[in-house]
């Protein structure tokens, strides 16, 4: 069977929980209402049958009764006569009254329960029983004149009559309900419906993506509630997935065409050495030309593992207090030496500055900065290396007087294997800068350039302080 949707899951349950509540809520009233209702319906009784006590009088002689053409019942009794006040309420709201001798016998009124055997009289005392699936409230007063105190006042009212105004509001009730539960579906669809459009959004772009690999889809993101702050989140997360697999295939590309290059060369001297009759010293030339062309693939091999690595934390660098101007110094002092193109290298370090970091790939990224001025410098140009604190950041900076680099490529140098134009066949590989930018970030820093074609560049590395 095929699962509920998500949006039908929220909306049965909101609704069984609105009428779960509804049920509740009308159970409480009811029960409270109805115990309300029964008690006021016990106290009209006993007021009725109070009420009543005052309208019969007992009289000796019809000379002592005052007929003043009025509707009073007389009824003989004994000596003497009884006066039913045409005040006495014999029925009433639901509720009968009787005037009873001791033994049961009904001498006026009315008495709605005679199939059941009749509880004995007790003054003051409200009786309950039951006939015919009905309950009835009794009520029993003792008539308080001398000449007749065996005689007893019972006033009977059915349970049901205190519930008739519930059974009505009951049914509006049921109404009501049903009304509200399909309010409640019909309001939930639409609320569900909208709430949960941009899931629906993101499932189908997820399904785009998985089926199509388009990363260029997006979810509209309006508002700013959850699902919308969702789906902003799931747009970074494919944007920043989008451009991983452009880097990656455009490293991929350019991993390929540099490799290309060398096994060319180291194939053509391979075939050239086997095919033709060649000197000692042409061979000797071709074995240099496989050995160069060799050293710059493992270069190059070697330092796509090392950013591997480093993006996979799968070596585990260390965390310690390095001395960064004590490093930076003895760096340019090494580094200084190699003299090539005859580029000067001066430095300027302020002292006691430390970083937490691992010492070997601070020494690379700093020797992968200045490698990247001598390579790239003019002959007998200059290369100045500045260490210094601003504010809560380590700013470490190399600039040099060379060639610069053109707006539109200031930021691809940072490509993996990217080189200038002017640069491919000389002998970097292309992953000096990518690896310093890399090294920079993994501390949660940043690598900027300045550069002016023709006139220098200055690299600036910014690093947090703590």
């Amino acid at each position: 069977m095929k699962r509920a949707k998500l949006q039908w899951k929220l909306t049965c349950w909101f609704s069984a929980a609105l009428l779960l509540m509804a049920l509740l809520t009308f159970v409480i009233v009811f029960f409270v209402s109805h115990s309300v209702l029964q008690k006021n319906l016990k106290d009209e009784l006993i007021h009725t049958v109070e009420d009543n006590l005052d309208e019969v009088e007992f009289y000796r002689s019809v000379s002592q009764m005052h007929i003043d053409g009025d509707t009073d019942q007389y009824i003989h009794y004994g000596v003497g006569y009884l006066e039913i006040d045409d005040d006495f309420l014999d029925q009433v709201n639901g509720i009968c009254t009787g005037l009873y001798r001791e033994n049961g016998e009904l001498l006026y009124g009315e008495n709605p329960i005679t199939e059941v055997e009749i509880p004995a009289f007790a003054d003051g005392v409200c009786h309950t029983v039951r006939q015919g699936g009905e309950v009835y409230y009794l009520f029993d007063r003792q008539l308080e004149q001398s000449p007749i105190r065996e005689l007893w006042l019972r006033g009977v009212v059915a349970e049901s009559q205190g519930d008739a105004p519930l059974r009505r509001i009951v049914r509006i009730c049921l109404w009501c309900l049903g009304a509200m539960v399909l309010f409640a579906i019909g309001g939930g669809v639409a609320i569900t419906r909208r709430a949960l459009r941009p899931i629906r959004d993101l499932s189908q772009a997820a399904a785009q993506i998985s089926g199509g690999d388009d990363l260029k889809k997006r979810i509209p993101a309006a508002g700013n509630d959850e699902l919308s702050q969702l789906a902003g989140a799931f747009n970074g997360m494919i944007q920043r997935l989008d451009e991983a697999f452009e880097a990656e295939r455009q490293f991929a590309s350019d991993a390929s065409h540099e490799l290309r290059t060398p096994m060319a060369v180291i194939l053509a001297q391979c075939d050239e050495a086997m095919d033709a009759e060649l000197s000692p010293e042409e061979y000797r030339q071709a074995l240099r030309v496989i050995r160069r062309q060799g050293r710059r693939m493992n270069r190059m091999i070697a330092g796509m593992l090392e950013c591997m690595r480093m993006e996979r934390k799968s070596d585990l660098y260390a965390r310690e207090d390095v001395d960064l101007s004590e490093l930076t110094e003895s760096l340019c002092q090494d580094l200084a030496l190699i003299g090539e193109k005859g580029i000067q290298v001066t430095w300027q370090v302020a002292d006691g500055i430390h970083f937490t970091g691992d010492r070997t790939l601070l020494s690379r990224m700093i020797a992968n900065l200045v490698g990247n001025a001598y390579r790239y410098g003019r002959e007998n140009g200059h290369t100045q290396v500045t260490l210094s604190r601003e504010g809560a950041h380590i700013l470490l900076s190399v600039a040099d007087d060379g060639m610069g680099i053109a707006p539109d490529q200031q930021e691809k140098i940072f490509r993996r294997l990217y080189q200038g134009a002017s640069h491919r066949n000389g002998e970097g590989v292309g992953l000096g800068l990518s690896m310093a930018r890399q090294i920079a970030r993994m501390y949660g820093g940043e690598i900027a350039v300045k550069s002016t074609p023709g006139a220098g560049s200055t690299f600036t590395v910014r690093l947090p302080a703590k």
